[in-house]
């Protein structure tokens, strides 16, 4: 069993540091992207402040269908193309939202969300999912929490098995 830390760090490239040495040893051991989907969602939304959901959409066809997260009940399936999460994944880029009101076609799964980020996955080629990140704080995240939440999704996708 893996043993979690608490995060020490105050800064941000020290706390994404922590998290991506956490999330690895998490990942050791196992290949299930689904288990090591759920895993990295606990850790996210326990580690970084100011997080109303932290989670995972798998795509089945042309839908994103919601996967393991932590936080309020979600919006079940988000068509690609639609909202943030279908933004990235349609785009193959990742989606740093100020302000989700500011969003044409923003899908409102929580109400209290204010800003969002969203990292697509891309398995040989193609995309999987995304990660997303709500938060109730308007531009909480930064160009910093960007490049540790790809770098993230980089170690979680290097650990897990797709078919």
């Amino acid at each position: 069993m893996f043993d979690l830390k608490p995060i020490s760090s105050v800064n941000v490239d020290d706390l994404y540091a922590e998290i991506a040495q956490q999330l690895t040893g998490l990942l050791a051991g196992e290949r299930d992207g689904i288990a090591n989907a759920a895993n990295m969602s606990a850790l996210i939304f326990t580690s970084l402040p100011d997080l109303n959901w932290a989670g995972f959409y798998f795509l089945q066809g042309d839908t994103l269908v919601l996967g393991p997260f932590q936080g309020r009940p979600a919006c079940v399936r988000i068509e690609m193309g639609k909202g943030v999460c279908g933004t990235a994944a349609a785009t193959r880029q990742t989606q740093r939202v100020r302000d989700v009101n500011d969003f044409p076609g923003h899908i409102a799964c929580d109400a209290a969300s204010r800003s969002e980020l969203v990292v697509p996955l891309i398995h040989e080629g193609r995309v999987i999912g995304v990660l997303d990140l709500d938060s109730p704080i308007p531009a909480r995240f930064t160009q910093k929490d960007q490049d540790g939440i790809e770098s993230l999704a980089g170690i979680f996708m290097a650990g897990s098995s797709f078919a």
